[in-house]
């Protein structure tokens, strides 16, 4: 295995900060926000090196019926390397009975997003009232 995969991992925000600004994601200028919205999250999984964080997600959810995975980032130096996989992996099957399991993706994420299930649902589109220049 190459990551360490967790569900119950404690963060440090310099840590969190860091991932976030190594894949250019607007959201890491809002180190406060993002931290409490990661922390509060429905549930959150992690992905370790040798200790270090390379990879997080998290997902929004009604605890029933409708999930929702809104970040999913692994470090650019540890991309294609099944990270994200495992990660969504265990996302998944912990969300397994769900009605509905949702997110945005873009460019080549659509891809990896494909290869684990996910599809356009029907005639959708995205939508949303977005505050940043990329994630």
């Amino acid at each position: 295995m190459y990551a360490e995969i967790s569900m119950q991992d404690s963060l440090e925000q310099s840590e969190v900060i860091a991932l976030y600004r190594a894949n250019k994601w607007s959201s890491a200028e809002k180190p406060d926000q993002l931290l409490a919205a990661l922390r509060n999250s429905h549930s959150l999984v992690t992905a370790r090196r040798n200790g270090q964080l390379i990879g997080i997600g998290n997902a929004i959810s009604d605890g029933h019926l409708v999930v929702y995975f809104p970040h999913l980032l692994v470090h650019p130096d540890h991309q294609g390397k099944g990270v994200g996989r495992q990660m969504m992996n265990a996302m998944q099957k912990k969300y397994a009975g769900f009605h509905q399991q949702m997110l945005t993706a873009d460019g080549k994420a659509i891809d990896f997003y494909k290869s684990l299930g996910f599809s356009r649902a029907g005639e959708t589109e995205p939508m949303w009232i977005y505050g940043g220049s990329e994630h």
